[in-house]
């Protein structure tokens, strides 16, 4: 086993926290509180040439892997731009990984090189009101009529919809009571998203303000076939890859904000004295920021695991989600151990860990609930009986 990275991740982390210098936590903080999408940063990146990280060179990427791109974002993370600078990239990143896997030679010329260079924004419409995360019980539909097909229904959760011009949509081809798997008759669409039979309202939220999420109903919504992703029927075995490399990024980002946390606690804790001796100096500050930083750590080895596994093609299924948990888990440990080492002025938002704190949070409830990935789990890994 070797757990160097190489000089090219060495160098990738160094390059990006260099262009993540120029954007402190000032700049994040003000973007959350004006909901103002980071376009700046997002630009700077674009022209970097880190949002084609993992898109083949023949379309306009680098070329590179999961594992290549979940340090572009744990560095972005980690930098102090949290959530708020990692989610305007990583769309770009997991949400065309299908694409890349499954999409026509056609498909691919047409849309990934415009996605490598920044100029097409893509969001991802899977979650339902009803549905949750009982994806196959989703009920937006797509008739075929000729070569185009028509689209109904609702999506929750269409995180950067306002930006994108498109969405890899997963709909219902064939009704649940008509297949033989429930997992069966669902198709994934790349679907344009600015269009008058498209209805897009943003969702009030705790953190990430920058960015917003929103509910998105579609009326009536011509796709192409042109525009489907593989076979119709199968979307959910290719939503699937798509996820497995979302929780591993989604678990980066994790580690990142955990790290940056940390980082912030270990400064204030040495710096500030009360009872004329550093905070730090106390075994009740410094034993947990201790643990925070071995539970950060050994989140990392399983993050690493995951991402070497999905760039050899293994099936990790397992290990993303169990990556996604420890990390969420790890991060947010480390964000409320620095709001407590902070004490009153943890809450105060010029010390940012507040910030760090919110976006934490979310990590234990978006993509998917710490819950269902101890279901999966518990199921899957451990043989025992389903749940749920």
């Amino acid at each position: 086993m070797d757990f160097e990275l190489t000089d090219q991740q060495l160098l990738i982390q160094q390059s990006v926290a260099k262009l993540c210098a120029d954007y402190p936590d000032e700049y994040w903080s003000q973007k959350d509180k004006d909901h103002e999408f980071p376009w700046d940063f997002y630009d700077a990146m674009a022209a970097a040439g880190w949002l084609g990280i993992a898109i083949p060179e023949a379309y306009g990427g680098s070329g590179q892997g999961i594992t290549e791109a979940s340090l572009v974002l744990e560095t972005i993370a980690a930098s102090g731009a949290a959530m708020n600078g990692a989610t305007p990239i990583h769309l770009s990143i997991f949400g065309m990984h299908p694409v890349v896997k499954y999409g026509t030679e056609e498909m691919k010329q047409k849309y990934l090189p415009s996605v490598a260079s920044g100029d097409l924004h893509v969001a991802f419409g899977v979650t339902e009101p009803d549905a949750g995360t009982d994806t196959t019980s989703i009920t937006t539909s797509a008739k075929l009529n000729g070569d185009t097909y028509t689209v109904k229904g609702r999506k929750v959760w269409t995180t950067k919809a306002l930006q994108s011009q498109r969405v890899l949509l997963l709909v219902r081809t064939t009704p649940k009571d008509q297949v033989e798997r429930r997992t069966d008759g669902l198709t994934l669409l790349l679907a344009e998203l600015q269009r008058p039979e498209v209805s897009i309202s943003p969702i009030d939220k705790v953190g990430r303000n920058a960015v917003a999420t929103c509910e998105v109903v579609y009326d009536n919504l011509p796709v192409l076939v042109t525009d489907r992703v593989g076979e119709e029927g199968k979307g959910f075995r290719y939503i699937l890859d798509g996820l497995n490399a979302e929780r591993i990024l989604i678990a980066a980002e994790a580690l990142g904000i955990g790290r940056a946390a940390l980082r912030r606690a270990v400064n204030y804790a040495n710096e500030r004295v009360v009872f004329g001796r550093p905070i730090g100096k106390n075994q009740g500050i410094a034993f947990p920021l201790a643990e925070a930083k071995m539970r950060l750590d050994a989140a990392e080895l399983m993050i690493r695991k995951a991402s070497w596994m999905i760039d050899q093609g293994l099936p990790c299924g397992a290990e993303a989600n169990m990556a996604k948990w420890l990390a969420a888990d790890a991060s947010f440990f480390a964000a409320d151990r620095a709001m407590q080492t902070h004490g009153g002025f943890g809450y105060a938002t010029e010390y940012h860990v507040e910030r760090y704190w919110r976006e934490a949070r979310l990590m234990k409830i978006a993509p998917i609930s710490q819950e269902m990935i101890q279901n999966y789990v518990s199921e899957h890994v451990l043989g025992l009986p389903k749940s749920y």
